[in-house]
């Protein structure tokens, strides 16, 4: 049945709803729609007892509006169409020919789409050669641990304070954008939902929430992360991914990772692996959704401290909504921390070869994720077997770059576009469909109603 929408109710401010297109399903329904769109569960070596971040431990919570004096202005559209799976593309006007950040080639004007509804890898252009260049001369050391714990992400989160970066800034629509505004997140369909509604509101006040997360009390009716968020190779020497990142990597930043055949834990009688040495010389490019207070340094000899790799099978952690998102009977998740290939060294031992522990990942990857729906999960966690070499805590030269657009796309929410919104909240997102209408509510700037006399902002409450 439809929302019942009165007359004050609008749509998004423009500036947020100039990006949205429908999007498909039946717009009648009852319940919004959900879009496809945490932190960790990192790969443990041997004698390491360090527990790496979660998404799953940042409590939901409600923040005031900012203090913006631009009001949200009065229409009669009945709500927000909401874009597609993993966020449809509006295909750019005739004749234009934009040059995509990163990359040394105009991404085509009518680029060719992938079963999210976003550009194909190829339709980028080539990577910029700033990504592959070699950085080993100057470059500070560090290593990479992994997990998908499926939580909504860190950066999916509202800022709580100027000093807070581990989350998105929403102090001034300006640094919003800077910053890549928010990263998306995604219902347990895989559908793109909001990152942020509007929370309790009355006729003077309001303000904004943040969707719950699955790792939370709320499990499928809440929010994951967007499985187009996985890992995905350029080529056969570069690939893009997620990560999360320490306390000094912040929202929406990008790192070039040039990986030197090396691991965090190596010493005389504990060398590198193969695994180590097939990744030697190939190069990641990761951008920072999450961010987690435990990963960090700890190692003298690797300044530049730890990223967590999002990487499908990497290992569920503590605060595990994967499970919930992929039920299959019987799935076996490996380790909590570590994941298949953890699981696939105790099983085979530590000293197996690349062909063995590679065969491993890839049967684990086939049985947990073969039938779940959800391809780019499959993708993620046999690209960590066939282009990162199960390589596990591998070690690597690094330095910040402009983010890739690949990257950028991925990450932005297409709903959230600004640090406004007149979304209403929404208890269950799993009902949510491509092509269903966001509920919203009439709001107003400082001084604008229904009280003249009132300085606050506020919204009308629904009935």
């Amino acid at each position: 049945m439809k929302h019942p929408f009165k007359k004050g109710f609008i749509a998004i401010s423009s500036l947020a709803v100039a990006c949205f297109v429908a999007c498909g399903d039946d717009s009648s329904t009852s319940s919004p729609q959900v879009i496809p769109d945490p932190t960790s569960s990192a790969t443990i070596a041997p004698g390491d007892n360090q527990v790496p971040a979660s998404s799953g431990s940042i409590p939901d919570q409600e923040l005031p509006g900012p203090n913006s004096s631009a009001a949200v202005a009065d229409s009669s559209n009945a709500g927000t169409v909401v874009p597609g799976s993993s966020a449809e593309v509006t295909p750019d006007d005739p004749g234009t020919d934009p040059m995509v950040p990163g990359s040394s080639e105009s991404q085509p004007s009518t680029p060719e789409l992938d079963a999210n509804g976003f550009p194909t890898i190829e339709s980028y252009g080539a990577p910029s050669p700033e990504y592959t260049k070699d950085i080993s001369a100057t470059a500070k050391r560090g290593w990479n641990t992994r997990y998908w714990d499926a939580c909504k992400p860190h950066c999916s989160w509202l800022r709580e304070s100027p000093n807070d970066i581990t989350r998105a800034d929403t102090s001034s629509n300006e640094a919003f954008v800077a910053n890549h505004g928010i990263a998306r997140n995604c219902n347990i369909h895989d559908v793109e939902v909001p990152a942020f509604t509007l929370g309790n509101v009355n006729p003077y006040a309001f303000n904004y929430v943040g969707t719950r997360s699955a790792c939370g009390d709320e499990k499928s009716a809440g929010v994951f992360t967007c499985t187009d968020m996985a890992p995905i190779a350029v080529n056969d020497t570069l690939s893009y991914a997620y990560v999360a990142g320490t306390a000094d990597s912040k929202c929406g930043k990008c790192y070039h990772l040039q990986y030197d055949g090396h691991f965090k834990d190596e010493f005389e009688m504990n060398p590198p692996r193969d695994t180590h040495k097939a990744l030697k010389g190939k190069h990641l490019v990761v951008m920072a959704s999450n961010i987690g207070m435990d990963v960090a340094g700890g190692n003298p000899n690797l300044p530049a401290g730890q990223f967590d790799l999002m990487v499908p099978g990497g290992g569920v952690g503590a605060f595990d909504a994967l499970s919930t998102q992929v039920n299959g009977a019987g799935i076996n998740w490996g380790a909590g921390f570590g994941g298949f290939l953890t699981e696939c060294q105790n099983q085979l031992g530590y000293d197996s070869t690349l062909e063995a522990y590679q065969t491993c990942i890839r049967d684990m990857c086939d049985a947990a994720f073969g039938n779940s729906g959800l391809p780019n999960l499959l993708r993620g966690c046999r690209w960590f077997a066939d282009w990162y070499m199960a390589a596990d805590n591998p070690t690597y030269y690094i330095e910040e770059v402009e983010c890739p657009q690949y990257l950028v796309d991925h990450y932005m929410s297409r709903i959230n576009t600004t640090v406004e919104t007149n979304i209403k909240k929404h208890d269950d997102w799993s009902t949510y469909k491509e092509g269903d209408v966001l509920d919203t509510l009439h709001c107003w700037g400082p001084g604008e109603g229904p009280d003249p006399y009132n300085p606050g902002r506020g919204c009308e409450a629904s009935e």
